[in-house]
């Protein structure tokens, strides 16, 4: 389901300057939630978010055959930014990041280190005295800590 709304957000977010950040899917509290983070360089504003938000529920409707009821929330990434493209632990090279993978390497799920780049498809990461070298596709989750 994600990877469909990012194919239809993408575009939309385009077309309105913005930069489609990652989307997640998931069941909290009060039900599903569809999140969607977007950015630019300026700062995305409230006005940003309300316009996308009504403009990606339209295309949703139509062009998505959701599984479950959920409320959309189209939101700024914030401080602790979600890092979902690879090229964006390039682009935050130097900052502080906590990143989950989804099997264990030696022993352990998470991490939280210094992103020192990208090589391919290779994240890097400093923690502690340590560099560890993380598979991209290994990656569950990542976000700047």
């Amino acid at each position: 389901m994600v990877k469909k709304v990012e194919a239809l957000a993408a575009p939309l977010c385009e077309s309105e300057g913005l930069e489609l950040v990652y989307v997640e899917f998931q069941r909290e509290s009060a039900g599903w939630v569809l999140r969607v983070y977007v950015d630019k360089p300026t700062g995305v504003s409230l006005d940003d978010c309300a316009r996308v938000s009504r403009q990606l529920g339209d295309v949703l409707d139509v062009g998505l055959e959701a599984l479950w009821p959920y409320n959309l929330e189209v939101s700024s990434p914030g401080a602790h930014r979600p890092l979902g493209k690879c090229q964006d632990f390039e682009r935050f090279k130097g900052s502080l990041a906590a990143v989950r993978l989804k099997t264990a390497m030696d022993g352990q799920k998470n991490f939280k280190g210094i992103l020192k780049g990208v090589s391919g498809e290779t994240v890097h990461l400093q923690v502690g005295d340590h560099d560890i070298a993380i598979a991209y596709q290994e990656i569950a989750r990542a976000r700047l800590a």
